[in-house]
């Protein structure tokens, strides 16, 4: 066993969200039972790395005990979840990490949060996240900063970084986060855990707090790919009140892992682009040895280019800020949301309420996509990043025309310290460069555990990615899963959290 490491033997905590569905549904352990130890130990270890901005106890407790009395049932009858806070509920607030939304109570609950509740899951509370999902660090939060369970000194990534280091420290049996341009698979990469961000539309946004409704979806963190699987399938699917999601068929994507590929070899795609001599030297080391393990199980790699790579961080920015300039002109202190007590006119009402319910990255979005969209600046920037979303989105056309998934970092090193970024937005938007293409192109993408980084002397998780065509989860997470199947960083726990 190395040093800082442990893996652990099985207990209502430790298990996986499909061990815990069994051991619940084989009546091995009541749902009562295992919502009331993930319960004891949010209380016991949360505080050391504030993952959770509510939870709720009575409501988790009493939809357990439906489920031990035969009158709920489904696919996740009695397993604990944790949902992000960006996420509409009937019950708790939706504060989306802001003062701007301190004391909203929705008055509707999020499909995918339905579609969970329906199939029997347990909701244990919201999570952390940074402010309307603007920040990769999730120290931009109104609420408090969340830490690593790995290392309390260093972020757990962002924006959904709530909901991966509660999964890093066996918080929830599995979490929801959304992904606008990495929220899920970036902090999944620093925590140690699955993240995966499905094909834009496969999951529908109804109820998701928009931040920008061309990139945002919602996605699981989990323990394995097999986790991810039954999550993703449980809330995949048309909805009719959201018209940006697929009227497509949803596969059995847990039976699917088990399938047989084409009868081809795997053909595994890296780019040049991605290996940057940039990264930290552990980050290019782990996809070499990821890409290794895929060698002996048969697979070829296939060199492609990626050429309009370097773009994909000034085009998110532009594109994501625009969008955001847009969606947030409603919190203006008359609808909901913050109103300031001491304005003097209508005007002063709307600029005191964003100016005291808004945080500084936020705003800083704000202006950025005001002024993409401003009269004599519309063309040169926020339809020139149109156009190059395309260009974006043709260099994985052609990828995929040669390779079944592609294989590349999920960050360029592993997580950093908390406070060193924070001052400087360029240094910290840099940490999605090969998250944000993804978005930008609508595709599938799941970031796995791919080994560890020492860093004086901690030892810290590296995640690899993989990314797959529009609407390919179901040969995507079977690839992920074959990678799960012949490596053990997932079982990994950090020491700090026993």
């Amino acid at each position: 066993m190395k040093e800082g490491l442990r893996f652990l033997p099985m207990d209502p905590t430790h298990t996986t969200l499909l061990e815990c569905r069994q051991a619940i549904a084989g009546r091995q352990i009541s749902a009562v039972e295992a919502t009331q130890a993930y319960l004891q130990r949010i209380a016991r270890i949360d505080p050391k790395f504030s993952c959770f901005v509510e939870t709720y106890p009575q409501r988790a407790m009493e939809q357990a005990a439906q489920v031990d009395a035969g009158k709920v049932r489904g696919p996740l009858a009695g397993v604990p979840l944790a949902i992000k806070d960006v996420l509409c509920t009937d019950y708790g607030r939706t504060t989306c990490g802001s003062h701007m939304l301190e004391n909203f109570r929705a008055p509707y609950t999020a499909t995918a949060v339905r579609k969970l509740e329906e199939a029997g899951a347990v909701i244990l509370g919201k999570t952390n996240m940074d402010e309307f999902a603007m920040g990769s660090s999730t120290e931009n939060s109104a609420h408090f900063i969340t830490r690593n369970p790995w290392d309390p000194s260093r972020v757990p990534g962002g924006s959904s970084g709530g909901s991966a280091a509660a999964m890093g420290a066996d918080l929830c049996a599995g979490a929801l986060g959304t992904d606008t341009g990495g929220s899920i698979r970036q902090p999944a990469a620093y925590c140690g855990v699955v993240g995966l961000k499905p094909t834009y539309g496969r999951i529908s946004r109804w109820g998701l707090v928009a931040f920008a409704s061309s990139l945002d979806q919602i996605g699981p963190f989990t323990r394995t790919v097999t986790d991810a699987a039954l999550l993703l399938g449980v809330m995949a699917g048309h909805d009719p009140l959201d018209s940006t999601s697929a009227n497509a068929p949803v596969p059995d994507y847990l039976a699917g892992l088990a399938q047989p590929g084409n009868g081809q070899p795997l053909r595994i795609g890296l780019a040049k682009q991605y290996l940057s001599d940039q990264n930290d030297p552990q980050v290019n080391q782990a996809v070499a040895e990821a890409m290794e393990v895929f060698r002996k199980l048969g697979a070829t790699a296939v060199e492609v280019d990626m050429p309009h790579t370097e773009y994909g961080i000034p085009t998110y920015y532009l594109v994501a800020t625009a969008e955001a300039s847009s969606n947030l002109a409603r919190y203006d202190g008359v609808h909901y949301g913050h109103r300031t007590n001491e304005a003097e006119d209508l005007v002063d009402l709307y600029c005191r309420s964003r100016a005291e319910g808004f945080g500084p990255e936020v705003k800083r979005r704000i202006m950025l996509g005001t002024y993409a969209l401003s009269s004599g600046y519309y063309d040169a920037y926020y339809l020139r990043a149109l156009k190059v979303r395309r260009l974006i989105k043709g260099d994985f056309d052609r990828a995929f025309a040669q390779c079944d998934v592609l294989l590349c970092p999920t960050t360029t090193g592993p997580a950093f310290k908390i406070g060193d970024k924070i001052d400087d937005p360029l240094a910290m938007y840099m940490n999605d460069v090969y998250t944000v293409n993804v978005n930008l192109a609508g595709l599938p993408a799941v970031s796995l555990p791919g080994g560890f980084a020492q860093v004086g002397q901690t030892r810290l998780p590296v995640g690899i990615q993989l990314i797959g065509p529009a609407f390919g989860e179901e040969t995507l997470l079977r690839i992920a899963h074959l990678f799960q199947q012949h490596t053990l960083f997932h079982q990994a726990r950090p020491a700090a959290v026993v």
